[in-house]
């Protein structure tokens, strides 16, 4: 087992209108002993955007804007810009959201040189309904693919949505790895249950052929699907992937289904450096699960989601949601996750 170290909440909702109900998942970006945090803040009624809070060292908070820093503008995120992630390649930040149009959730991405300025570039994931996305992954070699893959299809059929032009495939924990790897942007993201990996050398190379032969292939892109109790219901990519010499270190989410309700449990796996659809190891156990009071109690009840990491030295800080009301820290010492992992059959 890994020892962890919860370090306790390091911000939380405050009076100010934008993030008085919700301040949690943050996006995180260290620079040396500065960090940068993008995170959810949510408003009553359930209205998101993105918050910035500026920390010195894993846990000391110097800066905390008075206002969002990033705002809703566009129909598909009038109702939430959420759960941003965040690397930067060749100088350029590269932030992806989740956007939130009151009925759809899909992956976006904007840019920026200075995370003061940001260019939206709209919806980056497929752009499908239900009905579409059926049509396409029955051509997967179906003893491949968890049947989960077809679960909100089928639940939608029954009340007749499968056609609705207006509810899209969910596509949700969108992820860039913190480089190119082999010349190509990689990508994880999230369709119902697993994780997916998408590597590409444009971002214009993201069309809706593209997307139509992905779909189609669906299985051959999987990185990571649920595997043991913890995660039986689904998974998502957490913080960017960690390069270590041993591989790509992946913090994320598995979600257990109880006859009280989900839990949330964060875990980790390791992916191949060269290639990163491969995995090497995955832990059978989690990381940490909702064990304190501010983990168990809050909008949302047992949850820890981690989104953001930073590291000193061998401390690893694991920044993640709790109960979808607060952010807190957690620490491990990597080289001994890394040595478990390892040692996984």
């Amino acid at each position: 087992m890994i020892t962890i170290e919860k370090l306790g909440i390091v911000l939380s909702p405050t009076d100010l209108e934008f993030e008085n109900n919700g301040v949690f998942n943050p996006g995180v970006y260290q620079e040396g002993n500065t960090i940068h945090v993008l995170y959810r803040a949510v408003e009553h009624g359930n209205y998101s955007t993105i918050g910035y809070a500026k920390m010195e060292g894993p846990l000391k908070v110097i800066e905390r804007k008075e206002k969002p820093l990033i705002k809703r503008e566009f129909d598909y995120e009038k109702h939430g810009v959420e759960d941003a992630r965040i690397v930067k390649i060749d100088g350029i930040y590269y932030i992806t959201y989740t956007a939130y149009d009151g009925v759809n959730a899909m992956g976006a991405l904007m840019t920026s040189k200075d995370l003061i300025h940001f260019e939206k570039h709209g919806i980056i994931t497929p752009h499908v309904n239900y009905q579409e996305y059926e049509n396409y992954v029955k051509c997967c070699n179906e003893a491949k693919l968890n049947p989960k893959y077809h679960q909100y299809y089928n639940l939608f059929a029954q009340i007749g949505l499968v056609e609705d032009e207006f509810r899209l495939l969910r596509d949700k924990d969108v992820v860039l790895f913190p480089r190119k790897v082999n010349g190509k942007f990689v990508l994880l993201h999230r369709i119902w249950p697993g994780i997916q990996i998408v590597q590409f050398e444009n971002w214009s190379d993201l069309t809706e052929a593209f997307w139509e032969d992905y779909l189609r292939n669906l299985d051959k892109h999987i990185v990571l699907d649920p595997k043991d109790i913890f995660e039986v219901n689904y998974i998502g990519a957490g913080g960017p992937p960690i390069e270590t010499e041993f591989g790509w270190l992946l913090i994320y989410h598995g979600v257990q289904e109880t006859p009280t309700g989900k839990i949330y449990h964060a875990k980790a796996a390791l992916l191949q450096l060269d290639k990163p659809e491969i995995e090497i190891a995955r832990l059978p156990y989690p990381l940490f699960s909702p064990t304190k009071k501010w983990e168990i109690e809050g909008e949302v009840s047992n949850i820890v989601f981690p989104t953001g990491h930073a590291l000193f030295g061998n401390d690893l800080y694991i920044y993640y949601g709790v109960a979808d009301k607060h952010i807190a820290v957690a620490k491990l010492d990597i080289n001994e996750l890394l040595l478990e992992l390892r040692k996984q059959p």
